[in-house]
């Protein structure tokens, strides 16, 4: 085990872990906000797992994953506008919870859960599938374009999960309100994409191919 990989890694999932607790539970005023408790098990619990199978099976992905920092100007503001995304959304849920606005049903709870679960499930395979896959936007020294499996069906399927996840979370808070904000994450998404294409068509040998072959880019048959 990679002691340098460990310590940061660790130590980015309970910063992670504190941000959103607090988040949540600070403007909900209470510990009882179960909705919040549920997301953070569905988030969290795989992703500690996940990422303690990525430090001894693929230490190289999980420390690509852990980069966070954009070099591309349009990029970073882009991060920004995610931050203040999930900033006004979790904080809206919460504030849902404690002033009881409008309460989703527990169907549709279990029903978005269920979703996430499914949608975290095609997030591990597009893992295995790329091992090149950063959060960051550029082009990794030998790296090579993979377009088998989910790869094969659109150019992006990483985005599409993280669309599905992302808009999955406010459902399972029980919060509509937050819904609606986390609607300008797929919006968000498309402007990435727009650039990143541009990136790799320029830096990446055979993305350009790749490109003619594969043709949609987030959605089948739609764009």
């Amino acid at each position: 085990m990679d002691k340098k990989l460990f310590f940061p890694a660790i130590s980015k999932f309970f910063l992670g872990f504190l941000i959103v607790g607090c988040l949540l539970f600070l403007p909900a005023n209470s510990f009882s906000y179960w909705n919040a408790w549920l997301m953070i098990g569905l988030l969290f619990i795989p992703m500690f797992l996940g990422g303690l199978l990525l430090l001894f099976k693929d230490p190289d992905l999980l420390r690509r994953r852990l980069q966070a920092k954009e070099k591309e100007k349009e990029q970073q503001i882009i991060v920004i506008l995610s931050g203040f995304m999930f900033l006004a959304g979790f904080l809206v849920a919460g504030f849902n919870y404690r002033f009881q606005w409008l309460k989703l049903s527990n169907t549709v709870v279990i029903i978005a859960s269920i979703l996430f679960m499914i949608a975290y499930a095609l997030y591990a395979e597009v893992l295995r599938e790329n091992s090149f896959l950063s959060r960051t936007i550029g082009v990794d020294e030998n790296q090579k374009v993979v377009d088998t499996g989910l790869y094969g069906i659109v150019r992006h399927p990483m985005y599409l999960v993280t669309i599905l996840l992302f808009l999955t979370m406010p459902l399972i808070l029980g919060s509509i309100q937050s819904f609606f904000i986390f609607l300008l994450y797929p919006i968000i998404i498309v402007r990435r994409i727009q650039n990143e294409e541009t990136v790799l068509a320029k830096e990446l040998k055979g993305y350009s191919k790749y490109q003619e072959k594969v043709r949609y880019k987030l959605i089948p048959f739609i764009w």
